[in-house]
């Protein structure tokens, strides 16, 4: 054979096993309903326009007594582990993600909700069926179906709903501009017993802890990673219905001592909810060290009532909106006895005048309050209302430094009692500065 035939006949072989599909193998049965459950969180990791194709797949892997579903959008892998009806043999299929959800819900159409839950639903290779129907659904090259982020041990576990009631109150305090990427994520750290998330958008600081139960050696030192909050929020709405423990586990991307740079680990956090695995790439970068940012020494700490202030602060911005005011802040305002009202700030100084808010009844919880009276706080409605919809109690506690000529100078920090630590969660909101 001349070089020529061999180069040709090499190029051909190479093309035909680059080119050569593997066969779709996953064998299982299973009940509709277990099988929907678990292609709803494996929707976690799909992209509807990922490229290449394949990575809009979800590949079901089945062998012994279970079928595993995972998906992967180069951000947020997400297994899926569910038991089978029957023993499995052992196989895989990549198989296109939106069709294979349309077609089990198609293949049950007509049926009641408790039949439609409970029908058996079987696959061979990229063949779906039911009693009724068996169709095939569209497959993927496996080879295009880039590995997804290997999930990283729980470290801690969590209970559930303290861990979603804190990641709840830290959600609307994030930011949303993409310009700024950073601030888009929800810092998680973990320190020995306590995992810490915070958030800002630069005009707020949330920060909530939450007691976590260690399952291995605790690290020396605080891992923290940056999650994009948006993937956190729809996680969240999928943990409203999770009982049971949440494990936790982070891999950061610091260099060991005397360890190439070449070859430091993808930064991500893994969540793990029984036979769930949901594993999600860090952003770049870090917030800022909030603990400098938070006060620990404060002039007056005032207790309100919260419902109240809600309800004020409702009628406040309703009148900005009816003048047809934006970017205009509502003021906490003490007349000269230390009484407490809550009003718009109007386009006049006439209009402030004459403008009346509503009374906040106050207790004084630290400090005289004397440098309060005839001084005002200004704060953006919106934010100071989400920040109170993060409060659960009867009452907060507003953390005022001095007023500088008749206005506060230094953002207010709330927290649910007394103390300026928070119990468990603190949020720093920044002041108006008045004209």
């Amino acid at each position: 054979m001349t070089t020529s035939e061999t180069q040709v006949a090499t190029s051909t072989a190479a093309k035909k096993e680059e080119k050569e599909p593997v066969k779709p193998t996953a064998n299982f049965a299973g009940i509709h309903a277990e099988i929907i459950d678990a292609l709803n969180f494996a929707e976690f990791g799909i992209a509807p326009k990922a490229q290449p194709p394949a990575q809009r797949g979800v590949l079901i892997e089945t062998g012994g007594n279970h079928v595993v579903f995972s998906a992967y959008d180069f951000d947020t892998a997400v297994s899926v582990m569910v038991p089978t009806a029957t023993p499995a043999g052992k196989g895989s299929s990549l198989l296109d993600f939106p069709e294979l959800k349309k077609t089990l819900a198609a293949m049950v159409a007509g049926e009641t909700k408790a039949v439609a839950a409970q029908t058996r639903v079987s696959l061979a290779g990229d063949l779906l069926a039911t009693e009724h129907l068996t169709v095939p659904i569209t497959t993927h090259d496996i080879h295009a179906y880039a590995q997804p982020l290997e999930a990283v041990p729980a470290m801690a576990t969590m209970d559930a709903r303290t861990f979603l009631a804190q990641l709840n109150r830290v959600l609307p305090t994030a930011g949303t501009d993409d310009t700024l990427p950073v601030l888009t994520g929800i810092q998680v750290t973990l320190d020995g017993e306590t995992l810490a998330m915070a958030a800002t958008d630069r005009y707020r600081f949330a920060v909530a802890e939450v007691p976590v139960t260690a399952t291995v050696q605790p690290p020396k030192k605080p891992l923290t990673v940056l999650i994009p909050a948006a993937t956190l929020s729809a996680l969240a709405k999928r943990l409203k219905t999770h009982e049971g423990p949440v494990g936790i586990g982070l891999l950061t991307a610091d260099r060991a001592e005397g360890e190439p740079v070449v070859i430091l680990p993808t930064a991500r956090a893994t969540l793990s909810l029984g036979a769930i695995t949901i594993t999600m790439r860090s952003l770049d970068g870090s917030l800022p060290k909030y603990g400098k940012l938070f006060p620990e020494t404060c002039e007056t700490s005032v207790r309100l009532d919260r419902a109240t202030t809600v309800r004020a602060v409702k009628k406040a911005q309703g009148v900005l909106t009816a003048k047809g005011l934006k970017n205009v802040p509502v003021m906490f305002v003490w007349d000269t006895d230390g009484n407490l009202t809550l009003a718009p700030r109007l386009d006049t100084a006439e209009g402030d005048a004459r403008t009346k808010g509503m009374p906040i009844p106050t207790t004084i919880t630290h400090g005289t309050g004397e440098g309060l009276r005839g001084g005002l706080a200004a704060f953006n409605p919106s934010f100071l209302l989400d920040a109170l919809g993060t409060f659960t109690g009867d009452t907060i506690t507003l953390h005022l430094g001095e007023m500088e000529k008749g206005q506060l100078n230094k953002p207010g920090l709330f927290t649910e009692g007394p103390e300026m630590a928070g119990q468990g969660y603190k949020h720093l909101l920044m002041h108006v500065r008045l004209s």
